[in-house]
């Protein structure tokens, strides 16, 4: 029985996939039941038993997911070629899909999101996501000797449903600064729990190493250092918006079986690419918990 779940849990897993990478074409149901390699007939009933939510609605919110990101995260894009990209015959009747599912012309959320629907709005895509989450082990945790590395450090402090105005005032920063991602590295400090009893006390900072003099133009921004020493460190591959779930593992199940004991120093995680820029099924990010 087990065995049967599993193969039967990697086939609904491998449709994920296909979907996650194949966005721009046309993912209809005989294509997808395919690629589960089930029958056309029962695949619709199958996926919306799984997921809870049908092929077609979960289609439009990944197409809807990539479009927001770019909207908010990215200006190289037009607001007509997002569109098409997300499946849309026109700008308008796009527009309209967005004003209704978040509140805000695409124009007006790529100038100011206003992040809480757009939370709202994605919970059904990540609660059928978690649905296939992968079980972490203790083979998927090494303990590395990690250098000290100098970083630029822009703190969040405050309400978590308004980090992507951190995250888009970090990205433009960097930009600014020439501190490309693909050549200055990406980290996140979580100094709080992801949901603590308090909006108000949410706590964590995003980094971008550098050993440049840092310009602030006109940001607040600190010069600090993610100090060496071994760690834990586990590798997460796919959905890596919600990394909660990894660090858990190591707090809770890991760490109390390993006999090590942690440093003085938070939790933290380097992200090694970036939805949209890869499918959210090929994004990576390493968790690490430092030991003494």
């Amino acid at each position: 029985m087990k065995a049967a779940l599993q193969n039967y849990q990697d086939r609904m897993r491998r449709v994920l996939e296909h979907i996650d990478r194949n966005l721009d074409s046309d993912l209809d149901l005989e294509s997808l039941s395919a690629v589960a390699a089930f029958s056309k007939f029962h695949f619709h009933r199958q996926f919306t038993a799984t997921f809870g939510l049908s092929v077609h609605r979960y289609v439009q919110l990944a197409r809807m997911k990539r479009a927001s990101y770019r909207l908010a995260y990215a200006d190289a894009q037009s607001v007509t070629d997002i569109a098409m990209d997300a499946g849309y015959d026109a700008p308008d009747a796009f527009a309209r899909a967005f004003r209704q599912r978040f509140g805000q012309s695409p124009s007006s959320f790529r100038n100011s999101p206003d992040w809480e629907p757009w939370l709202v709005a994605f919970g059904p895509l990540d609660n059928a996501r978690s649905k296939l989450m992968k079980r972490f082990t203790t083979d998927d945790v090494t303990i590395r000797d990690v250098p000290p590395t100098r970083v630029a450090i822009m703190e969040h402090r405050g309400d978590p449903a308004t980090l992507g105005d951190t995250i888009r005032r970090f990205i433009a920063w960097r930009k600014a600064a020439g501190l490309h991602p693909r050549i200055s590295p990406t980290f996140n400090v979580w100094r709080s729990e992801r949901r603590p009893d308090s909006p108000a006390a949410y706590s964590t900072d995003l980094c971008v190493g550098t050993d440049q003099p840092i310009e602030a133009n006109g940001e607040e921004i600190k010069a600090g250092e993610i100090p060496g020493g071994r760690c834990a460190v586990l590798r997460v591959v796919g959905y890596t918006d919600n990394l909660e779930p990894a660090a858990l593992y190591l707090y809770r199940d890991w760490l109390p079986a390993s006999g090590e004991e942690a440093r003085d120093f938070p939790i933290y995680c380097q992200r090694l690419n970036f939805f949209p820029e890869v499918p959210e099924h090929e994004t990576v990010a390493e968790v690490f918990l430092p030991l003494k």
